[in-house]
């Protein structure tokens, strides 16, 4: 009997990872779950993903930390002897006052692009034995902000942006056994919006909703799905980035 298919999400217990890693448990993937600190969140969305029927790793790793990278990428093949599916989804952001650039920390653009960028690549090219074994993919965390100017932290606008540039640039590397896909989502209800607009949330977020063709915001499923749909279904993409934000940027 062949082994079920193994996927691991890094940044998974909260937010657009858990959702991910969520739907990849109900297609009947045996799960990896990696997280850096909220180990709570990380334990009950290992629990949702075991009700599914998935056998499930925790995995404590900060991603910008390359020996703990490979470590973790160990455990994988320990605990599943493959893997299929790599979702790079953990991503920080950096504190500052719009249009006011010595607000920004230089420790903190660092930071960012540590887990952001070069975390990715570490994760990815750590996963590559195994996603070249079975033929498998992976799924980048992009950001609508790294493919058009806004409010957001530079650090993390630019980061995104190289996330934009790093899935094109892999999936021309890494073709023809692994395929290399991102996806940039809109602006998204929840915590991360919640702790970028602060009192603004509720307004600035139903304004978002009332400008978009769909009337409403993204949320961590319809990302999720979109990855699954990048995952199970388009075997002859890769290179791509999909937007996901309801007609947003194409209407304005």
């Amino acid at each position: 009997m062949a082994s079920r298919k193994a996927a691991l999400v890094t940044g998974a217990a909260t937010g657009i990872g858990r959702s991910a890693l969520l739907a990849l448990a109900r297609a009947g993937y045996d799960v990896a779950l990696n997280y850096s600190s909220s180990e709570a969140a990380a334990r009950e969305t290992a629990a949702a993903a075991e009700k599914s029927g998935a056998r499930t790793l925790l995995v404590r790793c900060d991603v910008s930390d390359e020996a703990g990278v490979r470590a973790m990428l160990k455990k994988v093949e320990e605990a599943f002897g493959r893997l299929d599916v790599l979702i790079n989804n953990a991503g920080i952001t950096a504190p500052w006052k719009p249009k006011d650039l010595e607000t920004l920390s230089l420790d903190d653009w660092d930071r960012v692009f540590a887990v952001n960028v070069r975390g990715l690549f570490q994760v990815t090219r750590a996963s590559v034995p195994l996603l070249k074994a079975s033929k498998g993919c992976v799924v980048n965390t992009a950001s609508i902000v790294g493919l058009r100017p806004g409010p957001q932290p530079l650090p993390y606008a630019a980061s995104k942006a190289a996330v934009v540039n790093l899935t094109k640039t892999l999936a021309w590397n890494l073709g023809p056994d692994i395929r290399v896909n991102a996806v940039a989502p809109g602006w998204m209800e929840g915590d991360w919006m919640r702790r970028m607009l602060k009192d603004k949330y509720d307004d600035l977020m139903g304004k978002r909703a009332k400008a978009t063709p769909l009337k409403r915001v993204v949320t961590a499923d319809d990302v999720a799905e979109t990855m699954m749909t990048l995952i199970e279904s388009n075997r002859f993409v890769t290179g791509e980035v999909i937007v996901i934000d309801g007609g947003f940027t194409a209407s304005t």
